[in-house]
């Protein structure tokens, strides 16, 4: 008996790292696809010449389009399956992708930009959930951290200088041709390698359960995180979409280094967000959220210290040190609100806080910093930023604890309880 357990126990960690490693650069590739749109602005800003308003627009199209499909078809796919949806949007975003090479005017990449989102925006719950449905109480933290890592591996640290590098040799155009090929490639690797998850409750329960809906609106977890979700959009969003533009305009730096600096940032993202979170299995997620929140908060205000630019390889040491942003995702995003409901509810409450924080943080705050850009200059966009990661962090504070780890030695401590 005991090495049929270790045979099974085997099997499960083996099944378990098939699908994080799949899932890994299907995120990956995701946000390669989103993120590539932004590093390319001060190219398509010179060849359409576009206001500071309308590189907001570029990024707040996609993220209202991205809330709105998110919600949806990730709510759906708690009740028709997650394979279903998640394959056909995987291909339809890179073919959208690379057809933004293809553009001749500022309203034709905007069309394409808002198709996109269409695409993207059910990835992000689904993918969250299937890691999830897969992974034992045990690993979840570690997994979930390590499949939302790849956004800051592949979208903000390879995604800048892929992007700038082959718009710089070659032309923005051939960037989005690149940037699109991985999912493609991804979506045919879910389809083998991918299973379908095998969900909570039978199709009956789950039926019964959506009467329910209610009960995850009465969370107060779920309200905090999507107030936090705002939060830590408004300062990814407002700091990759503005950022390049104030290191090339403001700090006066090549595109091509305005590329490295941001990838130097992803790459501590990448660290951070994968080691992080699942320590956050035995810390607790507040605990974990707090610290990352913390450090995060510096990431756009240490690119207004313009002695820092005399220093470029300390400026990167500092930008990658301080990026725990991925790691807050994987929290504020995913694991909190997945583990304060139901685990059928688990696509639909990740849906629910990524829809406001794509509508308030990816969507308003990006096109409302673009016109306070036009009238107080680019620096105020990465002061904007920073407050978006503060309120995370006051928020991070009122969050009840829901890892089972950390929740069950509460309880066996003396003098504490579960809602501490």
């Amino acid at each position: 008996m005991n090495n049929l357990d270790g045979v099974s126990s085997t099997n499960q960690a083996n099944r378990e790292l098939r699908v994080v490693a799949v899932l890994f650069f299907t995120w990956g590739s995701v946000f390669l696809a989103r993120m590539s749109g932004l590093y390319l602005a001060p190219y398509i800003a010179l060849e359409f010449q576009l206001t500071h308003a309308q590189v907001g627009m570029l990024s707040s199209v996609l993220a209202i389009t991205w809330a709105f499909s998110g919600l949806f078809l990730g709510s759906l796919s708690d009740h028709i399956g997650r394979r279903v949806i998640l394959i056909p949007c995987a291909f339809s975003f890179s073919i959208l992708c690379m057809a933004s090479g293809l553009v001749h005017s500022f309203n034709q990449l905007l069309l394409l930009r808002g198709l996109m989102g269409v695409a993207l925006g059910p990835t992000w719950p689904i993918l969250n959930a299937m890691v999830k449905d897969s992974s034992s109480p045990a690993t979840r933290g570690r997994n979930v951290g390590a499949v939302v890592s790849a956004a800051a591996l592949v979208g903000l640290t390879m995604a800048p200088l892929l992007a700038t590098q082959v718009a710089a040799r070659f032309n923005w155009r051939w960037a989005f041709l690149a940037a699109g090929i991985p999912g493609l490639v991804m979506s045919f690797l879910v389809l083998k390698y991918a299973p379908e998850s095998e969900l909570a409750s039978s199709r009956s329960s789950r039926l019964a359960a959506w009467r329910e809906f209610s009960l995850i609106l009465r969370q107060p977890n779920i309200w905090l995180c999507c107030l936090g979700t705002a939060g830590f959009m408004c300062w990814l969003f407002i700091t990759h979409t503005f950022a390049p533009l104030y290191m090339i305009e403001v700090a006066h730096q090549a595109p091509t280094t305005a590329g490295w600096l941001i990838a130097a940032t992803g790459l501590g993202s990448f660290l951070l967000g994968f080691i992080l979170p699942g320590i956050s299995d035995r810390i607790g997620r507040r605990l974990a959220l707090m610290i990352m929140a913390t450090l995060s908060v510096a990431v756009p205000l240490l690119l207004l210290v313009s002695r820092l630019y005399q220093h470029l390889w300390l400026l990167a040491a500092l930008l990658l040190v301080a990026n725990a942003g991925q790691g807050v995702s994987a929290l504020i995003m995913v694991l909190i609100p997945s583990e304060s409901v139901r685990p059928e509810f688990a696509a639909t409450a990740i849906a629910l806080t990524t829809f406001v924080g794509e509508l308030v943080g990816a969507t308003v705050a990006p096109w409302e910093s673009g016109r306070l850009a036009q009238s107080h200059g680019l620096g105020i966009t990465l002061w904007i930023a920073g407050a978006g990661m503060m309120l995370v962090l006051l928020l991070s504070t009122a969050m009840k604890e829901t890892s089972t780890a950390v929740r069950a030695q509460s309880v066996r401590l003396p003098g504490t309880s579960l809602s501490s």
